[in-house]
């Protein structure tokens, strides 16, 4: 079988016939976080997500809120997925409750090379602490 494949901006991936064109033959950063073969300062966690600090803050609270599930990207995410997608938001609600954040905070889901996302794997950003500008970037 032939098959035609494209190099993505992940050196880990290629885009191809399966996962919504998206193909991801080894894990991704966020897998070995969950699986814990790379450590990370871990927040929250239930079944269906787990919550860390950013490495690289941009803001004085960056949490990302990660599925367990994997999903590329929110563009490839399914009507099967609703309740999990509606999960991470109701965990980040919670998370900047809990990091103090009554002044207010930011959710960002990036998608794509232009949105800026550089992980092959839905993610929502947690941002708080200091007021956020408009536009971001």
């Amino acid at each position: 079988m032939r098959r035609h494949w494209k190099t993505s901006i992940f050196p880990h991936c290629a885009y191809g016939p399966r996962n919504n064109n998206l193909l991801l033959p080894m894990s991704t950063l966020f897998e070995k976080i969950i699986s814990r073969d790379i450590p990370s300062d871990i927040v929250y966690e239930d079944d269906t997500c787990i919550a860390i600090r950013d490495i690289a803050p941009q803001a004085p609270v960056h949490i990302l809120i990660i599925p367990k599930k994997l999903i590329p990207r929110i563009a490839f995410a399914q009507e099967e997925d609703q309740s999990i997608l509606g999960h991470l938001l109701l965990v980040a609600q919670r998370t900047a409750k809990t990091e103090g954040l009554e002044d207010g905070f930011r959710v960002v889901i990036n998608n794509g090379v232009h949105g800026g996302e550089t992980v092959p794997h839905l993610h929502v950003h947690l941002l708080g602490g200091r007021k956020l500008t408009w536009p971001p970037g």
